[in-house]
């Protein structure tokens, strides 16, 4: 009986623990900071150079 109620325990720590990452990791992806990051990391695909004609 302990262990179940141990086990019980440490899974809603670990659902609490798992939501605050999860609204960490949101807050994070659209702080304002980090939208200049994003936007040069989007033109990336299209920087690449032009390989001459052969």
């Amino acid at each position: 009986m302990v262990i179940e109620n141990l086990f019980d325990r440490a899974s809603s720590v670990m659902t609490v623990v798992s939501f605050i990452t999860f609204i960490g990791i949101m807050w994070w992806a659209f702080s304002r900071r980090n939208t200049e990051n994003f936007a040069e990391a989007a033109q990336l695909p299209f920087a690449d150079e032009e390989s001459p004609h052969v």
